[in-house]
């Protein structure tokens, strides 16, 4: 480049036409350029329609960023900083929380039953402009507002998502032997012992959101993991595994299981998980530049996504590729 101007140099191609076709009348024309047309015709129809079962096969490709709008109760409502800083982390374009509507130890249909004048999640779905709707239900299901809030989303959006999170149990139960009196006691628990009360409340959950599917004909209600991420992050510091944390007592505020910053965490890996159906593992989030922090960071994330993996009503496919860092 001389005094600011560049030289740009073109090279013509030389094209040479062999017409090694026999020489044809105009009928023949006229049918060979119909024949071209309709192969050319059957072979798009072909393009489009193989894109679609390719696509149908595949796992789920990143999502542009979604508009969410929460509604939940303290095991829940808590997460939104953190699902964000999750998002942020993995340079996701247009993430938005849209609102939030929060009521302590909720059902959902506690919040399906506020005066117009005060429900900020309906008024916010007939608004429109929601991508995904989450909601978490207390211990009481099923909860029959999660179909109403579902069907009031699709009537402004077809394409609507609905995550129900089902959180970890409170007081690890609601009746002794199970129920906690103390956060220390859940230092005495065994997986055993979680699950026994875990298990059959998620699986009551899925009864009903596969009925809500079944109700719309497609996939709308999808179950994100989070309390199950919370029980086999217990398993592991049992099992003494866990950089930091040596008692289950460790990642709880009181005893009804309120979570500290290391389950947010979790959960909030867990839910980006299910919004944009990527891995967060490799993520550089809640971490400091300590070989402990990274190694609870990886741990909490691996966690995380093997859940949602195993999940089969999360959404997510088994051999989805993990998000890497650019």
């Amino acid at each position: 480049m001389k005094n600011g101007k560049s030289k740009l140099s073109v090279h013509r191609a030389s094209v040479v036409h062999l017409n090694i076709l026999p020489t044809m009348n105009p009928l023949q024309h006229f049918i060979r350029r119909d024949l071209l047309r309709t192969a050319y015709a059957c072979l798009m129809a072909f393009v489009v329609l193989a894109h679609h079962v390719i696509a149908d096969d595949k796992p789920a490709e990143a999502l542009a960023g979604q508009r969410v709008l929460y509604t939940g109760h303290s095991f829940h409502i808590p997460l939104i900083p953190f699902i964000e800083q999750v998002a942020k982390a993995a340079q996701i374009d247009g993430h938005q929380t849209v609102a939030k509507q929060m009521i302590g130890g909720s059902r959902v249909m506690q919040h399906w039953e506020l005066p117009d004048e005060k429900n900020i999640a309906k008024t916010t779905l007939r608004a429109g402009g929601v991508n995904v709707l989450t909601m978490s239900p207390n211990w009481v299901v099923p909860d029959e507002a999660i179909e109403k809030f579902v069907s009031l989303g699709l009537e402004k959006n077809p394409a609507l998502r609905a995550l129900v999170q089902v959180s970890w149990y409170p007081w690890d139960g609601l009746a002794a032997p199970a129920k906690v009196a103390r956060n220390e006691d859940r230092d005495a628990k065994t997986v055993a012992d979680l699950r026994a009360v875990y298990d059959p409340y998620r699986e009551t959950i899925r009864t009903q959101l596969r009925a809500i599917n079944a109700k719309h004909g497609k996939p709308i209600a999808y179950l994100v993991p989070v309390g199950e991420a919370v029980l086999r992050l217990r398993e592991q510091v049992i099992a003494g595994k866990v950089p930091g944390i040596a008692k289950q007592s460790d990642l709880f505020r009181d005893q009804i299981g309120h979570g500290k910053a290391t389950i947010h965490q979790l959960a909030a890996y867990c839910q980006f998980a299910c919004i944009y159906r990527r891995s967060p593992v490799g993520l550089a989030c809640f971490e400091d530049k300590t070989p402990a922090s990274k190694e609870l960071n990886h741990l909490l994330q691996t966690i995380a996504w093997q859940s949602v993996l195993d999940e089969p009503l999360s959404g997510v496919a088994a051999n989805s590729t993990p998000l890497k860092q650019p």
